[in-house]
């Protein structure tokens, strides 16, 4: 399994469903577990959970971003 891959997978499928981001925020691994669909150890779990969050507070941070250029009259 490519875990690069698999977090960008998931990292979408959590940014688009606001539910699914929320219950992710309350317990990451559980969340990925349900997604995934096996158990994974926790060594690899934890990896793939750290990665998400990661790239999830990186999108966040350029979103705030776009919106500070925003108010300047940048894009």
């Amino acid at each position: 399994m490519d875990i690069k891959a698999k977090i960008e997978e998931l990292v979408e499928k959590i940014k688009s469903d606001k539910d699914l981001l929320a219950k992710f925020k309350a317990d990451p691994i559980k969340t990925i577990e349900g997604i995934i669909g096996m158990d994974l150890p926790d060594d690899k779990i934890t990896q793939v959970v750290d990665g998400i969050k990661a790239k999830l507070a990186i999108d966040d941070i350029g979103d705030v971003f776009g919106k500070l250029g925003g108010l300047f009259g940048k894009k």
